[in-house]
C-alpha cells in the first residue's frame, strides 16, 4: 500500500510547491497547437505536457473526457501519460467526477488501485446521490492510500441551484464539506455538531503530516466563501485560476494563509505549447507567484 495520499500530497507541496496542472485537450487548444483532432494529436499534446511538467509540478490533473472521446485509443494515450507522469514524480488527480452507487461506484474506485492498468492518486467524485454511494470509494482509498476530491462549492453560474439547496439547516454544499470533514475525522459522525474547531484548527486543514486524503472542490472565482472549511482535514482543490478569472488573490481572499489549497491552472499553462521549455515557464511563473 502507497503512504496515504494526503501525506504524499503534503510531501510533493513541499518540494514542488502547490501548483496543479489540468491536463484538457480540448479541440480548440489543439487546433492551437497546430494539432490534429486526432489519437495522434492528443497523444503528441499530451507527451508535451508531460515532459515538460510531470517532473517539477506537484499534480497533474488529466480530464478523463477528452481521452474517452477519442475511445479506446484515446484512451492508451491517457494510460502512457498516467505512468509516465507518475514515474517522474508527480502525483496524478483524474478528473473524472464520478459518482455512483454499490458495484459501479466500486468500479470506478478501482482507478485508485495500483494494478489498474490506469492507476492514479486521486480521482474526482461527485457526491449527488449521498454520502453513503461513495462509500465503496471511500474504502478503496483508505486500502490503497488513493484520494478523493468532491465537488462541493463550484464556481459556475448556476451552481447555486443545486449547492445553495438547504438540507434542515445546512446547504448541500456545506454536507458534502461535513461529511468530508467526517472522513478525515473519523471518531466524527456526520450530523454531529462540529467538532471543536479550535482545537483542531492548527493541524487540520493546514500542510503537514496530519492532511488527510480526502478532499473538496470549491471553486478560485467565487465572490464569496459560503462554506465553512475549518477543521475539514483535508486538502481543497480549487481550480478557476488564469483563463477563468482567478487569481491569487483570489485564493487568499477566499481561503486566507496556510490552509491545504491546491491551485488549479489549466488554458493559462497549456495555451504556452507545444514548446516544452515555454510550458515550463509558464509553470514556474504560477508557482513563483503561488509560492511568494
Amino acid at each position: 500500500m502507497n503512504a496515504p495520499f494526503g501525506e504524499r500530497l503534503a510531501d510533493a507541496v513541499a518540494a514542488r510547491g502547490p501548483l496543479c496542472v489540468g491536463i484538457d485537450p480540448h479541440v480548440p487548444l489543439l487546433a492551437d497547437w497546430g494539432l490534429p483532432d486526432s489519437p495522434d494529436g492528443l497523444a503528441r499534446f499530451t507527451d508535451a505536457v508531460v515532459d515538460a511538467l510531470a517532473g517539477q509540478v506537484a499534480v497533474l490533473k488529466p480530464q478523463l473526457a477528452f481521452y474517452e472521446r477519442h475511445g479506446s485509443r484515446g484512451l492508451a494515450v491517457l494510460e502512457d501519460a498516467v505512468a509516465r507522469a507518475r514515474a517522474a514524480g508527480a502525483l496524478v488527480l483524474l478528473d473524472a467526477k464520478r459518482g455512483d452507487i454499490g458495484s459501479t461506484m466500486d468500479a470506478y474506485a478501482d482507478y485508485l488501485r495500483p494494478e489498474h492498468p490506469l492507476a492514479v492518486d486521486a480521482l474526482t467524485v461527485s457526491p449527488y446521490l449521498g454520502p453513503g454511494s461513495l462509500q465503496p470509494a471511500v474504502d478503496t482509498a483508505r486500502l490503497t492510500g488513493g484520494g478523493l476530491f468532491l465537488l462541493a462549492r463550484t464556481s459556475n453560474p448556476d451552481a447555486g441551484t443545486f449547492q445553495h439547496a438547504l438540507v434542515g439547516e445546512r446547504t448541500v454544499a456545506q454536507a458534502v464539506v461535513d461529511t468530508v470533514r467526517g472522513w478525515n475525522t473519523p471518531a466524527w459522525v456526520v450530523g454531529d455538531p462540529l467538532p471543536d474547531i479550535g482545537a483542531v484548527r492548527d493541524v487540520a486543514g493546514r500542510w503537514g503530516p496530519s492532511t488527510g486524503s480526502f478532499g473538496v472542490v470549491v471553486g478560485a472565482t467565487l465572490p464569496e466563501l459560503d462554506v465553512e472549511l475549518d477543521g475539514l482535514g483535508g486538502p481543497v482543490l480549487a481550480p478557476g485560476l488564469g483563463a477563468q478569472g482567478g487569481s491569487v488573490a483570489d485564493l487568499r481572499r477566499l481561503f486566507g494563509a496556510g490552509r491545504a489549497v491546491v491551485p488549479t491552472v489549466s488554458r493559462d499553462v497549456l495555451r504556452a505549447g507545444p514548446d516544452v521549455a515555454a510550458l515550463r515557464a509558464a509553470a514556474d511563473r504560477w508557482t513563483a507567484e503561488l509560492t511568494a
